[in-house]
């Protein structure tokens, strides 16, 4: 009995040791699982740090409607503005361009050329080609509204893991100023102009009015779209002479005149030609090259604003004109254009 009474009594007294040993163990685990090391997120490099890429929906900005596209061979000139939003960084806002992607950026003053990342949306205050961040734009040594060309490129992983962290990308082969004076002849007087048929699809419409009719086109640019979309479009740049203006070498040297000399006998008048079709072989910032372009395919010389279009016709059918264009081509101007008459 008293054996049994012993036994009894300690197993009496285990039941609360027994009773805790679960919250024992317990806050054992608790205390483990705090001392453990925290895993931190992966975060994303290579490539995939620059995914997905967004796109977005259309927009407008001052009367202009943008679409945003995935472009791969987009390459353009115009005018620079700075977004402060981008601070140290090197980096940029666009009207078009996926976000993010990346595009070099030269000045048409210096030729310097750099390497951006393209982040954000805009400008939207202004139809300038591209807004810089004040870095950036230190970087290029530009100024607000200075002329630029922004080229869309695909840099090594090493050039972009230094612009995702806000650094600079290594230096890049400056611009030759032969290249930048033929560039700087295609700059508009604002806004930007296309220098491939790529960059076309992105390029800006204007919107029509409450009336419905639509704002009339400024077609004084060197780089200009056909009337017709059937018509080819040429992608050689033009080149300089030896006076630096903008004017495309003749291929051919001797053709037919586009439009036949007069008669020396008097021919009877005809009334004007309305609503007819001209032709446009480029707009030059001197008179004196337009001139000589007008001599050598027989056209005259129409100014708009600081530049000098040269054209010829008018002709009363597309017809005519296209044949007119042909020849306009063969004489070496291959951006010759087909216009409507106004």
């Amino acid at each position: 009995m008293i054996l049994r009474n012993k036994e009894t009594v300690a197993v009496g007294g285990m039941k609360p040791i027994l009773q805790l040993l679960p919250v024992v163990l317990l806050a054992g685990c608790a205390a483990a699982s705090s001392n453990a090391p925290q895993i931190a997120p992966i975060p994303r490099t290579g490539p995939a740090a620059d995914y997905p890429m967004v796109v977005g929906d259309p927009y407008s900005v001052q009367g202009m409607l943008y679409t945003p596209q995935d472009v791969m061979n987009y390459d353009e000139v115009g005018y620079v503005a700075l977004d402060p939003a981008g601070g140290a960084t090197i980096s940029a806002e666009h009207h078009t361009l996926p976000l993010p992607s990346y595009v070099e950026v030269t000045s048409l003053d210096t030729g310097r050329t750099i390497l951006v990342r393209v982040e954000r949306r805009g400008p939207m205050q202004s139809k300038d080609l591209i807004g810089l961040s004040p870095g950036a734009m230190e970087q290029l040594g530009s100024e607000i509204g200075g002329p630029v060309r922004v080229r869309r490129v695909n840099p090594p992983e090493e050039s972009r893991a230094l612009l995702r962290r806000g650094g600079q990308a290594g230096k890049r082969m400056d611009t030759p100023m032969s290249l930048v004076e033929v560039l700087r002849r295609r700059l508009p007087e604002s806004g930007s102009v296309p220098l491939n048929e790529e960059s076309e699809k992105a390029a800006p419409l204007p919107i029509r009015d409450e009336t419905g009719s639509k704002p009339e086109k400024d077609d004084s640019a060197a780089v200009i779209r056909n009337v017709d979309p059937d018509l080819p479009s040429a992608a050689e740049p033009p080149e300089n002479d030896s006076s630096g203006d903008f004017v495309s070498r003749p291929i051919v040297q001797a053709v037919q005149p586009v439009r036949a000399a007069a008669s020396q006998s008097a021919a009877p008048a005809t009334a004007p030609i309305e609503n007819g079709f001209i032709v446009q072989a480029g707009a030059y910032s001197r008179k004196a090259g337009a001139e000589q372009v007008a001599s050598d395919i027989d056209g005259f010389i129409s100014p708009s604003g600081s530049l000098y279009r040269v054209r010829t016709g008018p002709f009363k059918t597309r017809a005519e004109a296209q044949s007119a264009l042909a020849k306009v081509k063969a004489a070496g101007y291959s951006d010759a254009r087909i216009y409507r008459q106004n």
